[in-house]
């Protein structure tokens, strides 16, 4: 038997077909465009993810036989807002997780209606990608467009749309909505309220390894795939990822480096920290987590060796970027290219080279890069050890894994044993793992975990590079507090 695990990311869709032993036995990647109609701003046609799902879909089951697959899981980026009319149709761009257009909203939701409350109703308060800002920014500037609305959707519910017919979601997505009461697992009213819609506006809430339904026969016909195949609910691109990863008990936590980079720390209970700075989420089968999350991991690289460099050899530029030990004289960088999410909530926040002098080499700068993502990271987890949460070793996934360099710099700037899935596949994979579920084929996500996900190797800090990270690490932590109001002028 298969499943199908799809992970609809920022720049393509990827799909994996798994057998029930777990074995990934082919995948394809279908890319499409991102639009930035304004310096900031963020958004993508929710056709393209379906075209480039049919598209991908019959290249993947080239040779197999179609009568075999069980069934098919989502996973995909989260917070997009997809708004869809009476009759099912896209109303406008689906405006995307690392859009930042919506820093006013932001500040009405944080200040006039207060972080103290939005952590009580939502377990969150506002960040600029959420779903909920975005509302709020359709009904001022796009009103018509906005009383057009019937459906609201997150980006990977709009496939499980076109698959099933049905508008469901799970978990794990609608609470990074703000929309969600998180802790009660159930739409907030008074969060409706303050966004001006209702709940018969929103998806059916259901557990990620449940089954929403199965593929109609309109869609069977367009993927080539059985009508009546089953289609689990999914989850958010981080959750799926964590699954695909064995990330599912307390105590366990992944560390996702994609074009975004995320800590996920799983727990049994709902907790919130201190600040709200990182995001209180439910998870699958009644779990919560928590989760920071920057918005450029490996991305920064891509911008820098790829469009500044104009570098194609991403390889040759980090081996030639990594002297034996960091020393606090070389250039650190901020790699807020999008703003940034955790901890800071900045829209207006951007990216800086500091410490740069006439000897300064490209090598040292593209080590830079990769330093200042790992530094990003260590924020988000120094938040988690402020709340007494110890976090001893994680799994890592995602294309910035790829790197061992960038490995072994996290490793040593955490200070912690990194574990390396066997599948890299993450969200996908975590994706036909909840199809297992949803399926009958596996009693439970942590069952299917235990029986199919393994490891092939850790990667382990060097103590001499601890120690200088160390130093680099808390010369580092001052420069966003210092560079702060700049960026407030600068945002003017």
């Amino acid at each position: 038997m298969y499943y199908i695990g799809i992970d609809l990311g920022t720049s393509a869709v990827k799909l994996l077909l798994v057998d029930e032993e777990g074995s990934i036995t082919s995948t394809v990647s279908k890319s499409y465009a991102v639009e930035y109609p304004r310096p900031g701003w963020s958004q993508q046609n929710p056709a393209d993810w379906w075209e480039a799902v049919t598209a991908g879909a019959r290249e993947l089951m080239a040779g197999v036989d179609t009568a075999q697959v069980r069934a098919i899981g989502t996973g995909g980026q989260m917070h997009g807002l997809v708004a869809l009319d009476a009759a099912g149709e896209v109303i406008r761009p689906c405006i995307l997780w690392n859009d930042g257009r919506t820093e006013e909203e932001v500040c009405f939701l944080n200040e006039t209606i207060g972080r103290e409350r939005l952590s009580g109703l939502a377990g969150n308060i506002a960040f600029a990608g959420f779903t909920a800002p975005k509302l709020l920014w359709m009904r001022k500037h796009e009103p018509d467009n906005f009383a057009r609305i019937a459906h609201i959707m997150l980006p990977k519910d709009y496939l499980t749309f076109r698959l099933t017919g049905e508008f469901a979601t799970d978990y794990s997505d609608a609470s990074g909505t703000l929309l969600l009461d998180v802790e009660h697992r159930c739409w907030s009213a008074e969060m409706l309220e303050i966004c001006g819609v209702s709940e018969a506006q929103m998806p059916r809430l259901m557990d990620g390894a449940e089954a929403v339904g199965t593929l109609s026969a309109a869609a069977a016909q367009e993927l080539g795939l059985p009508a009546g195949t089953v289609v689990a609910a999914g989850a958010g691109d981080n959750a799926a990822a964590a699954v695909g990863c064995g990330a599912v008990a307390a105590g366990s936590c992944n560390i996702s480096l994609g074009t975004s980079g995320t800590i996920f720390i799983p727990s049994d209970g709902f907790r919130v920290d201190a600040h709200n700075a990182l995001h209180s989420f439910d998870y699958v089968e009644g779990r919560y987590h928590l989760m920071g999350c920057i918005l450029s991991a490996a991305s920064c690289s891509g911008w820098f060796v790829g469009d500044v460099l104009k570098a194609e050899d991403f390889d040759a530029e980090e081996a030639a970027s990594d002297p034996a030990v960091a020393t606090v004289d070389l250039p650190y960088f901020l790699p807020y290219l999008m703003g940034e999410r955790s901890p800071h909530n900045d829209t207006a926040a951007r990216g800086a080279f500091v410490g740069m002098r006439a000897d300064t080499s490209r090598a040292q700068m593209v080590r830079a890069v990769r330093e200042g993502v790992a530094f990003a990271i260590r924020d988000c987890v120094e938040v988690a050890r402020g709340e007494d949460i110890r976090i001893e070793r994680s799994t890592l996934c995602g294309g910035g894994s790829k790197s061992a360099l960038m490995r072994q710099t996290l490793a040593n700037v955490l200070n912690i044993e990194l574990d390396l899935p066997e599948t890299e596949q993450g969200p996908g994979y975590g994706a036909a793992m909840l199809a297992m579920v949803a399926a009958g084929d596996a009693p439970s996500v942590e069952a299917c975990v235990g029986r199919i996900v393994r490891m092939r190797g850790s990667v382990v800090p060097d103590p001499q590079a601890v120690a200088a990270y160390e130093e680099r690490y808390q010369i580092w932590r001052q420069m966003y507090p210092a560079l702060k109001p700049i960026y407030r002028q600068m945002a003017r």
